[in-house]
């Protein structure tokens, strides 16, 4: 699996941490060991940037995802293919302003949010009612094993 971090924010991530918990729920998906992620931090200010050119919305947002092969997880009788998943945007500022209004630490928000972000990635949505609980369900359950994996 490569996994490629990068930090171009002013803020402190746990990078090792951050790397190994997007590797669990790779591998817990099934998604092919050379599959190719980036996940990159930036500040409020690029975070705006993507916001409004790629989503269509004003100011910063806590994550984003850019898929570049749609990569799926494979079911029990299939192979997983080979890919880039593509990229997750996070914006450290906004996931500390949002941890602190529900009462969470940073670093759990921004686990929660790298999980979202990837699952996003693997074309989850929580469009509909449907779709959020499984979305919601499958990142709560990746969350609670990796946390008991460690």
């Amino acid at each position: 699996m490569s996994i490629d971090l990068t930090n171009e924010s002013s803020s402190e991530v746990d990078e090792r941490g951050l790397i190994a918990l997007a590797g669990y729920c790779l591998d817990a998906l099934r998604i092919h060991p050379q599959a190719e992620l980036s996940i990159v931090f930036v500040d409020a200010d690029t975070m705006s940037g993507y916001h409004e050119r790629f989503m269509g919305e004003p100011g910063p947002t806590d994550v984003l995802s850019f898929p570049m092969d749609e990569l799926r997880p494979p079911s029990d009788d299939e192979e997983p293919p080979e890919g880039l998943l593509g990229d997750i945007v996070i914006c450290p500022e906004v996931i500390a302003e949002q941890a602190a209004e529900r009462g969470r630490d940073v670093a759990g928000e921004t686990e929660y949010l790298l999980v979202h972000g990837l699952l996003h990635l693997l074309g989850y949505d929580h469009a509909t009612d449907a779709e959020r609980a499984e979305m919601f369900g499958l990142k709560d359950r990746l969350l609670a094993d990796h946390r008991a994996a460690r």
